[in-house]
């Protein structure tokens, strides 16, 4: 499995089409959390979050927003953003594009928002241009990944990605997933303590 835990700059340069940081000089760093709402992980974040008097956005997957509409609603009523993350996981490199369009669309249905961020990072320039020129989403993708998904990577390598590479306006991946729960139960309180002892602040992403 190969990925990088921290994006270059040049990288997302040449895809500058999408949102891959926030341009702030302030301590500010946006926590994401993508494929919940989930039963036991996301009930997890949102009570970590709390205790940091922490925001955060959430990519949700519409069937799981159908599936558990308690915890979603909780996400919205404690102050937090939430995104578009297709209905079913739709990989974009696999899916013909009217197949994930009508994710998406479906997905729309029950997260209002103009936020979308694609599984797996996978979308088609063809997608893309339409979700932005059309539809007016904002195509969120991050600077910094913490690799919770990855089941080969220690709990504690986990952590060390985002404490090593999250800077003012990072944009950091999480998962409130089953797949990701032994890392990333492991690694947000380790971010979220360091962090708000070096004064940072958390926001939700607009």
């Amino acid at each position: 499995m190969f990925y990088l835990p921290r994006i270059p700059l040049w990288f997302s340069k040449l895809n500058s089409s999408m949102v891959w940081h926030v341009p702030t000089k302030e301590k500010e760093l946006y926590l994401t959390f993508d494929d919940g709402p989930h039963e036991t992980a996301t009930v997890f974040v949102l009570d970590q979050l709390k205790q940091y008097n922490a925001k955060a956005t959430f990519f949700c997957i519409g069937k799981n927003v159908l599936a558990h509409p308690e915890i979603y609603e909780r996400i919205l009523n404690e102050g937090h953003a939430t995104g578009n993350h297709t209905f079913d996981h739709t990989n974009g490199w696999q899916a013909k594009n009217d197949e994930y369009i009508h994710s998406v669309s479906e997905a729309s249905k029950y997260i209002h928002s103009n936020l979308f961020r694609p599984p797996y990072g996978k979308i088609s320039p063809f997608v893309s241009k339409l979700l932005r020129k059309e539809l007016a989403y904002k195509i969120i993708m991050w600077d910094v990944l913490s690799a919770d998904f990855d089941e080969t990577l220690a709990p504690e390598k986990c952590a060390e990605n985002v404490l090593l590479y999250s800077k003012p306006g990072s944009i950091i991946v999480f998962h409130d997933s089953t797949k990701a729960w032994e890392r990333m139960s492991y690694a947000l309180p380790k971010v979220l303590k360091y962090f708000t002892e070096q004064r940072f602040s958390f926001k939700s992403l607009m």
